[in-house]
């Protein structure tokens, strides 16, 4: 496209340096050289596209046409001929260059176009060949039959995955690639889930819970599927419009506060009743959080005195907004601005509330069910055979699920961007959906306490349940982020690089998209890197002071690297390659920052713990040095470029290994610091206390002392399903 308009916009000068003639014939002969590599692509799919032969063959027949009348026009070594050679060029004839452009650029895009159907049709066939194979699996009577068929449902789930997760990466809008990854993390988990439940009711088929169980989990897949192909069609079944997200409240306060700055610029744009309206609509939704029964009674009363703040600071700003109207203002008067800024504010403080409220209430309960004490009842309940257990303990879980979904629905309210409030909604649906289905592999095994298959059954449903509180936690985070203007374009280390920063890289280093066998293998690497963030997550978690430099810059770290596994799975804000490298940086750069805190933190200790911690600070550094010469090392050719992309996580991994292992340590050291300050005389007497800190050995190997530690790749890998991959 920009050799096009170079051509298109050259300079007309009445004579041309030979430099110039041979740059521009160069430029034309490139843009053909692209187009018939384009339409060799192109005329191949027509070929495999009976269908589609006869559309995308003139499509590329015209590309083709436009590319070579580009190569003619700008082929200017004829140009010292005698002036009786009449031959159009670019030079001659500008408007054959348009023409020819234009006709290049139409076709290209029916090509593509042409293309795009074609994956469509791909992904619509692939989901029919998996439909047809999961009504063959819901009806199978013996283990034979069923092994056979489950492989070929497996190959076939296999190419879906593919299909899917590539497209997901193509998508331009984040709503849509939102969406799609919620319904492929349903068909990820609902694979296993498939593959046990089908086996319980086989071993068991006169257990009515069992047979509950399975037709759930067959559900619950045709529902994903179906969701995959609104997504990449754009519509519903029946030609029915696609689905609109409910106004969050967020987006609802941020439309009227919208409204009302807008008066600054006119008094008249917006009528007195719609902005009265607008506010009305708003403080009605506050429902969800006044009416839920899990609001703690100060918190509804603050909400009430807040809602009863804003509309009569609206109704102030109406008064004086009528007034001003009267008496026929062209702009804001004083007693308006007053009144603006004050229905601004008292919206603001409403949004603040509300967010504190949903996202307090949310880790509150993931303390709560941080032990998932209710799944260990019901497990040991169903291994003894003990229904009464099982009843009692599904009654448990039962309300913790009616909890989770409750403040899964407000946090989706508070959650600030629509791709987040699809997570929320998702994970609202999820709860909503496995807590029964946990339940009734419960019942199974209890009437069953023997069974093996009943007892994996149920341990699948029970970690997906944990699998989706971790997810949970990981929202949680984002949200907060993008509460404080940590996400998105206002966060540096999550947007692309400023300009003049890291100039050495954006010259010698080409972005580039890995295919789907390197993103497969990145993707096992990046498994890992997002245990060692959740692990820095949880750490943080338990500090008393999360706003401490230490703390803080582990949390910030912790978040970049969050950032770069989303790249290993063809999500999140770095598209690229060269994104990923940027980010790796600027990570190696927070590193550093990091080990200045931590030396002035070791100041403060006595001898042996100062050693610790010193002795630790070198190891960060010299990660952070490692990941930082590794990212600023230029590669050419696609095969250095992968080894770079994967020996730059590999030393992100490094990083965070040395962060998880110092949090706990510190805090403890910080605590005792502060314990010993406020019970001797001086700092100096804490100093000469020795204070023993036993090292344990999953410590130094890079586990977390909450028992989520990373474990082998080999053991994570063996329960991973084939969507675990993209």
């Amino acid at each position: 496209m920009r050799d096009i308009t170079t051509l298109i916009n050259h300079k007309d000068k009445p004579k041309k340096s030979e430099r110039t003639l041979r740059a521009i014939q160069r430029v034309g002969q490139a843009v053909s050289g692209a187009v018939g590599r384009f339409v060799a692509v192109g005329e191949a799919i027509a070929v495999e596209n009976e269908e589609l032969k006869e559309e995308m063959g003139l499509a590329c027949f015209e590309a083709r046409r436009a590319g070579n009348a580009i190569a003619q026009l700008t082929d200017v070594s004829t140009l010292e001929q005698p002036e009786s050679d009449e031959r159009s060029t670019v030079f001659s004839d500008r408007t054959a260059m348009v023409k020819a452009a234009r006709m290049l650029l139409s076709s290209v895009t029916k090509v593509l176009v042409l293309a795009d159907r074609i994956v469509i049709k791909q992904i619509i066939t692939s989901r029919n060949k998996v439909l047809v194979t999961l009504d063959q699996l819901e009806r199978v009577t013996t283990f034979q039959e069923f092994v056979q068929i489950f492989s070929q449902f497996g190959n076939e789930m296999v190419e879906f995955a593919h299909l899917t997760g590539d497209r997901q990466n193509d998508l331009k809008d984040e709503k849509k690639k939102a969406r799609m990854a919620a319904a492929r993390a349903v068909l990820e988990k609902c694979t296993m889930m498939l593959l046990t439940a089908s086996k319980t009711c086989l071993r068991h088929p006169d257990c009515e819970s069992a047979r509950i169980n399975k037709d759930a989990v067959f559900q619950r897949m045709r529902y994903a599927l179906e969701q995959v192909i609104e997504i990449v069609t754009d519509s519903r079944p029946g030609g029915e419009a696609q689905s609109v997200l409910p106004i969050s409240l967020y987006t609802g306060i941020k439309d009227f506060k919208g409204k009302v700055e807008g008066l600054r610029e006119s008094l008249y744009h917006v009528s007195v009743e719609s902005l009265s309206a607008q506010l009305e609509a708003l403080l009605e939704q506050m429902e969800d959080f006044t009416d839920s029964p899990y609001t703690h009674h100060e918190q509804r009363e603050g909400l009430l005195q807040l809602c009863s703040l804003a509309r009569q600071d609206t109704h102030t700003l109406i008064a004086a907004w009528t007034q001003a109207q009267s008496a026929k203002a062209t702009e804001a008067t004083e007693e308006v601005e007053l009144a603006i800024l004050k229905a601004c504010q008292s919206v603001c403080e409403l949004r603040k509330e509300l967010h504190k409220i949903a996202v307090g209430r949310a880790t509150e309960l993931l303390k709560q069910h941080s032990e998932h004490l209710a799944l260990h009842a019901l497990k040991a309940g169903g291994g003894e055979g003990n229904l009464e257990a099982v009843a009692e303990y599904a009654r448990t879980l039962s309300e913790q699920k009616e909890q989770l979904v409750e403040t899964c629905r407000l946090l989706c309210h508070v959650s600030g961007t629509e791709p987040l409030e699809i997570t929320c909604i998702h994970a609202e649906e999820t709860f909503h959906v496995i807590g029964p289905q946990i339940i009734s592999a419960a019942q199974t095994l209890a009437l069953h306490p023997s069974s093996k298959i009943a007892k994996e059954n149920l341990d699948v449903f029970c970690e997906a349940w944990e699998s989706q509180l971790c997810d949970m936690a990981v929202l949680l985070r984002e949200i907060n982020d993008v509460f404080e203007g940590r996400r998105g374009d206002k966060k540096t280390y999550l947007s692309l690089p400023r300009p003049g920063k890291h100039s050495a890289n954006l010259k010698t280093a080409k972005a580039a998209k890995l295919d789907s066998e390197e993103q497969s293998t990145i993707a096992k690497l990046g498994l890992e890197l997002r245990l060692l963030t959740s692990d820095v997550d949880s750490e943080v978690e338990r500090w008393e002071d999360q706003e401490h430099d230490i703390a803080r810059h582990s949390q910030t770290i912790s978040s970049m690297a969050y950032s770069m596994y989303l790249f290993t799975r063809g999500e999140g804000l770095l598209k690229t390659t060269l994104d990923l490298f940027h980010q790796a940086e600027i990570l190696s750069e927070q590193g550093f920052q990091l080990c200045s805190h931590l030396h002035t933190f070791a100041t403060q200790l006595v001898d042996d713990d100062k050693a610790v911690i010193l002795s630790e600070t070198e190891k960060l550094a010299a990660s952070s040095q490692q990941l930082q010469m590794g990212a600023k090392t230029p590669v050419h050719g696609k095969s250095a470029t992968f080894l770079k992309v994967e020996q730059s996580i590999q030393n992100t991994k490094g990083v965070m290994t040395v962060v998880v292992f110092l949090l706990p340590v510190c805090n403890k050291l910080l605590k005792k610091h502060k314990s010993e300050r406020n019970s001797l005389g001086s700092p100096q007497d804490w100093r000469d206390k020795q204070l023993p800190t036993p090292l344990r050995e999953e410590a130094l190997n890079g586990k977390s002392s909450n028992g989520f530690g990373v474990k082998s790749l080999e053991q994570h890998m063996a329960g991973l399903t084939f969507l675990e991959s993209k």
